[in-house]
């Protein structure tokens, strides 16, 4: 099975800045699409982000300018860098392989944004 592993998530005060990463073993991540997405509380799970095998990249309305979506090819890494974070922007936040049709999940990392 393709392993993700999320990392980066931690407690922030609102306006502050988390980068996350996706790690990928045993595959490597720049063959495919890959996604962020997140789930709050009592909510279900969205698309944050999306980056393409040829490196384009889309975003939710909702956090449009604030964060940004990337790959290290040589780390076989995605990043999501969130920045000027919100409260609402709590949630756990999940890669995933592919944007629509996901093919493979990691397990999550935590994001609080709170005083």
């Amino acid at each position: 099975q393709l392993q993700l592993v999320e990392s980066g998530g931690a407690l922030v005060q609102p306006g502050g800045s988390l980068r996350l990463s996706c790690a990928a073993s045993r595959f490597t991540l720049n063959s495919f699409y890959v996604g962020w997405f997140r789930q709050a509380p009592g909510k279900e799970r969205e698309r944050v982000s999306c980056i393409t095998r040829g490196d384009g990249t889309n975003y939710a309305d909702s956090v449009k300018g604030r964060f940004t979506i990337s790959r290290d090819n040589a780390k076989n890494t995605v990043y999501l860098q969130m920045n000027s974070l919100k409260p609402e922007d709590t949630g756990t936040y999940y890669c995933g392989l592919g944007c629509n049709n996901i093919s493979s999940w990691g397990k999550g990392t935590l994001v609080t944004v709170s005083e």
